[in-house]
């Protein structure tokens, strides 16, 4: 019994690590996009925050499928359609974050994106993707 709950925490920091990662990557990828939105496009921080979220989700959802939580035998639509559930809700939270730390305690909208993309991150996204989304 007891080795098998150190595997499962091994497991769980092992994904955890992995979905960091992960999260990094589709983050880098976010700023991006979140930059050009801003200083090229001339959107306001929260539009450009949707914009640059949609597209980082397209870059995680890949790396999470077939790396980080090597879940490739749920049909692709199944996953995809969770997925988008979660990502409608990570981008909801982050823009009112943005938004919020923006507009009303004149935050630098940079900092507050990578505030409120750190908050997230842990506390929502990767739950809900290791239990809900790419769960074995």
């Amino acid at each position: 019994m007891k080795k098998k709950r150190k595997a499962k925490i091994r497991d769980f920091f092992f994904s955890f690590g992995k979905a960091q990662i992960s999260a990094f990557l589709g983050g880098l990828f976010d700023f991006i996009i979140y930059t050009i939105g801003i200083q090229v496009l001339g959107f306001t921080a929260y539009i450009s925050n949707i914009v640059s979220g949609s597209l980082g989700a397209v870059v995680n959802f890949m790396i999470n499928r077939y790396w980080t939580f090597e879940s490739t035998k749920v049909p692709v639509g199944r996953q995809l359609a969770k997925f988008v559930v979660v990502v409608i809700g990570s981008i909801f939270l982050k823009s009112i974050g943005i938004f919020f730390l923006v507009d009303y305690l004149s935050l630098n909208p940079y900092y507050a994106k990578i505030i409120v993309e750190i908050l997230v991150s842990l506390g929502f996204n990767f739950l809900m993707q290791k239990y809900w989304v790419f769960r074995k």
